[in-house]
């Protein structure tokens, strides 16, 4: 008895007695169903014994420990990347957002291809059923489903995928599964996608590292082209969504470098930009840390610049004051929640400003060109107060570098004294107009003795005051920052 003959026996044995969602139909015709369409892709048996046996560990009492020690390592492994989490005595209604967030996580940071289409087998599979009933049903369907909103629906499949397109968009079965998406939830997709499409694949070996963040690596690719590479769980939509976001905000006056083509590179999504002779900041501080107080001061100008662009809704720029609530959501609110209503309230109090804010403000994502800053990484773009930015800013050259240095060091490239040199300078501005009141302030409380009881100490901190508000004074003519 060979694999398949043995998986096909063992699925049907273990999910005896159990039926589809929708009808009578026996459940072993699901499993069948998904490896005919892994079937379609490969002819890789482990794969294809994987898409027979993969709803053992969600829907029976089969271990992963039996699957292994009747399929091997690999088979076993597939089948527990296809698996959701079970929550034992809680309705799956209840679960159905936290368990499809679960297993999407083990999607997005797979580079197994085996992995990818067993996720489209089962997932075409499964939408060919919806597709069915819900051409007779309509939308009165979803509510013999766990989960009866259908928007949740829609994201759901809409992220599986955007997170095989890269690898699988060439197969009839990605393709299919778009068909069946854009039916049900019409525009969902561009209908292109459904055709045959072949990216332009380039490669980045030998290329010279040039910028680094959180969302990629950029590549000096030539004289005049740099490739930004997108991590791997990055989705097309993603960098559709970066490039629509970037072109938004060039035409409300931002200096922003415009994508003119998505590529693959590898497993991932790479975007091409014409920078001829462009440096970003981070490479050219590192080249001379000297100099760091000249580039900072070139991105308080760019920050001060950005910030005065005021945005309004046909824009549909989200709101950065969004990210910073969803951050205390997920992160502070886990362990105090006393705490974390007392920072969403200082959040909820921010004014509503409707001004630009690039999102991931630093000097890795600055390029100089002919002397003029251009920013890249724009899938942040949001509308808000500046304090955000600021708030980039201080996490990129302290908050990283506090626990340890090195962070920061291999992520701006330059040490972290002169990541907080670099922040310092940055806000000298704020600190010197501030200070102009401040000193203000000062010497008015000196006055208050009367003249006659002025000591040599209160006209040294006089004469002190004075010196200082006269070099501050000459070097600004506005209090705004």
């Amino acid at each position: 008895m060979n694999l398949l003959e043995e998986a096909i026996i063992y699925a049907t044995i273990m999910h005896q007695g159990q039926t589809r969602k929708f009808g009578t139909s026996p459940f072993i015709l699901h499993p069948m169903e998904v490896a005919q369409i892994m079937a379609s892709m490969t002819d890789d048996q482990e794969l294809i014994s994987a898409a027979i046996l993969h709803d053992i560990l969600e829907n029976t009492d089969g271990s992963a420990e039996e699957i292994e020690k009747r399929f091997g390592k690999r088979v076993a492994f597939l089948v527990s990347q296809s698996s959701e989490n079970a929550y034992p005595g809680i309705p799956p209604a209840d679960t159905w957002m936290v368990r499809k967030k679960e297993s999407l996580r083990i999607l997005e940071n797979s580079t197994d291809i085996g992995v990818q289409m067993l996720w489209l087998a089962d997932q075409l599979a499964n939408i060919r059923s919806l597709a069915g009933v819900y051409s007779e049903r309509g939308e009165a369907m979803w509510q013999d489903l766990h989960q009866v909103d259908s928007d949740k629906q829609c994201w759901y499949y809409r992220s599986v995928a955007e997170n095989v397109e890269l690898v699988l968009n060439k197969t009839g079965a990605f393709k299919e599964l778009i068909r069946h998406i854009n039916s049900i939830w019409p525009g969902t997709f561009d209908s292109e996608k459904a055709r045959y499409r072949k990216y332009r694949e380039v490669s980045v070996d030998g290329c010279r590292l040039i910028g680094r963040g959180a969302k990629g690596e950029v590549y000096r690719y030539n004289d005049e082209l740099v490739i930004k590479v997108y991590n791997q769980n990055n989705t097309y939509r993603d960098v559709e969504r970066e490039i629509s976001f970037a072109r938004r905000a060039f035409v409300l006056g931002m200096p922003t470098a415009i994508s003119f083509g998505i590529v693959s590179v590898g497993d991932c999504y790479g975007s091409m930009y014409e920078l001829v002779d462009a440096n970003t900041i981070s490479s050219l501080i590192s080249k001379s840390p000297g100099q760091v107080d000249n580039y900072a001061k070139i991105m308080a100008d760019l920050a001060k610049m950005i910030h005065e662009i005021s945005v309004d809704e046909d824009d549909e720029f989200p709101d950065v004051a969004d990210r910073l609530r969803d951050r205390i959501r997920d992160g502070i609110a886990l362990d105090d929640a006393a705490l974390a209503a007392k920072c969403l309230k200082l959040v909820n109090g921010l004014p509503q400003t409707h001004t630009l804010v690039h999102g991931d403000f630093h000097t890795g994502n600055v390029f100089l060109q002919n002397g003029e800053p251009l920013l890249i990484d724009m899938d942040r773009v949001s509308q808000g107060h500046p304090i955000t930015e600021i708030a980039d800013l201080y996490n990129s050259y302290v908050i990283l570098g506090e626990d340890d240095p090195a962070v920061v060091e291999n992520f701006m490239g330059f040490s972290y004294a002169t990541a907080q040199r670099f922040f310092d300078t940055f806000l000298r501005e704020v600190t010197d107009k501030a200070a102009i009141l401040c000193l203000i302030r000062k010497l008015n409380r000196i006055h208050r003795k009367g003249m006659s009881a002025l000591t040599e100490t209160d006209h040294e901190r006089i004469r002190n005051c004075l010196e200082r508000l006269t070099v501050l004074t000459d070097r600004y003519d506005t209090l705004v920052c």
